[in-house]
C-alpha cells in the first residue's frame, strides 16, 4: 500500500510531470484550473499545458461538470480493478453482496486501500425505492473512514507498522490516537461500527475480507433504520457472515 519513495536510478521528466498531475488531481477535493495545478506543482502553465491536454485526450483527466477546472476521471481506477487479483475479488464478492442486500434491504460496498486512502471498488444499491449508497470510485482518507479502520486493524503486524509510518504523518495527535483506539476495538470484536461523520441517521457497519496472506478489503454497509426492516444487530450479523464467506472463497479464514 505505501508509495515507494526510494530514489530511482533513471529519470523520465515528461512522465514524472504527467504522474505529478494525476496524483495531484487524485488527492484534490474539487476540480482545479491549469493555473492552480501549476501553482501546486511549482511549474509554469506553459510547461504543463500540453501535458494536461494529452491526459485529457487520453481520458485520464476531464473537465468538471461545472466547467471550472480539471478533475481525474475513473479511467485509472478502471485499469486498476481490471487486474487479476481485483477481478477475482469482484467476481467472488458481487453475488454475495447482492444476496446481503436482498436479505437486509440495505446497500453495501467493498473498499480497498490505495496509499493513504480507501477506495470503493464495488457497490450494491438497496432494493426498493429508498436507500443510501456510495458510488464506485469514492475515496476518503483511511483514518477518517470506517472501512479504513477495518483495513488497518486486521493487517498483520509487520504490514500495520508500514501503514502506520505513512498514515501517522498525515494526522494530528488526537486523530491518530482515536484511529488506533478504534482499530484495537475493531480487532477485539471482529468488526467496526461508527455513526457517519457526514450524514445523520446512518451507521456504518464494516467487517474485514481476508485472503490467505492479508486483509484485502472491507465490506461495509451504510445502515439506515427502516420501520419493518432488519435491526442494526441483524444487519451486522448478516454482514459479518457474508464477509466471512467471501474470505473463505479467497482462501482466507472461514
Amino acid at each position: 500500500m505505501p508509495r515507494n519513495t526510494t530514489a530511482t536510478k533513471y529519470r523520465a521528466p515528461a512522465l514524472e510531470k504527467g504522474l505529478d498531475v494525476l496524483e495531484l488531481l487524485a488527492g484534490a477535493k474539487q476540480s482545479m484550473t491549469l493555473s492552480q495545478i501549476s501553482q501546486q506543482l511549482d511549474r509554469s502553465v506553459s510547461e504543463l499545458f500540453r501535458m494536461v491536454q494529452v491526459l485529457e485526450a487520453r481520458g485520464y483527466v476531464g473537465t468538471s461538470s461545472r466547467g471550472d477546472g480539471f478533475e481525474l476521471t475513473n479511467k485509472l481506477f478502471s485499469l486498476g480493478i481490471s487486474r487479476g487479483p481485483s477481478q477475482n475479488l469482484l467476481a467472488s464478492a458481487l453475488p454475495l453482496m447482492q444476496s446481503l442486500s436482498d436479505t437486509t434491504r440495505q446497500a453495501c460496498h467493498l473498499a480497498i486501500a490505495s496509499d493513504d486512502r480507501m477506495v470503493v471498488i464495488a457497490r450494491i444499491e438497496a432494493p426498493g425505492d429508498l436507500g443510501f449508497s456510495v458510488r464506485v470510485g469514492y475515496q476518503r482518507p483511511l483514518i477518517h473512514s470506517t472501512s479504513g479502520v477495518v483495513l488497518y486493524a486486521f493487517q498483520k503486524s509487520k504490514i500495520r507498522d508500514q501503514w502506520r509510518a505513512l498514515l501517522k504523518a498525515g494526522a494530528t495527535g488526537e486523530e491518530w490516537k482515536a484511529f488506533e483506539s478504534n482499530a484495537e476495538k475493531a480487532l477485539s470484536q471482529g468488526h467496526f461500527t461508527s455513526l457517519s461523520e457526514y450524514i445523520d441517521g446512518i451507521t456504518d457497519l464494516s467487517a474485514p475480507v481476508m485472503n490467505d496472506v492479508t486483509t484485502v478489503a472491507a465490506l461495509t454497509m451504510p445502515y439506515i433504520h427502516v420501520h419493518g426492516g432488519v435491526s442494526h444487530d441483524e444487519a451486522l450479523s448478516h454482514l459479518k457472515a457474508v464477509a466471512k464467506s467471501l474470505s473463505k472463497s479467497l482462501g482466507g479464514p472461514g
